[in-house]
């Protein structure tokens, strides 16, 4: 355990922080679930509105700095050409 204040501060900005991309992660993995039973049932409305949430959230987890940018990037892309190939 800590004994100086500044470190006992620092450990507890840790654990919100933590819990914080967790959070984050956790959402954004649900997003990506939903978008890939809507591919797999060959659904292209549902893939469609859900493809949007999942760039919406890769979006706000770049932005809080949970993931890198080019990782969202890839994810996208990866995504877009699923569908595409979906409504083709």
């Amino acid at each position: 355990m800590a004994n100086i204040k500044s470190s006992i501060k620092r450990i507890k900005t840790t654990e919100a922080k933590t819990l914080r991309n967790k959070m984050v992660k956790s959402s954004l993995k649900t997003t990506i679930k939903k978008f890939d039973t809507a591919v797999i049932e060959k659904n292209v409305e549902e893939a469609t509105a859900t493809y949007k949430e999942v760039v919406k959230a890769l979006d706000m987890a770049v932005s809080k700095g949970v993931i890198h940018k080019n990782m969202s990037s890839r994810k996208k892309s990866r995504l877009a050409s699923r569908l595409n190939t979906l409504s083709a």
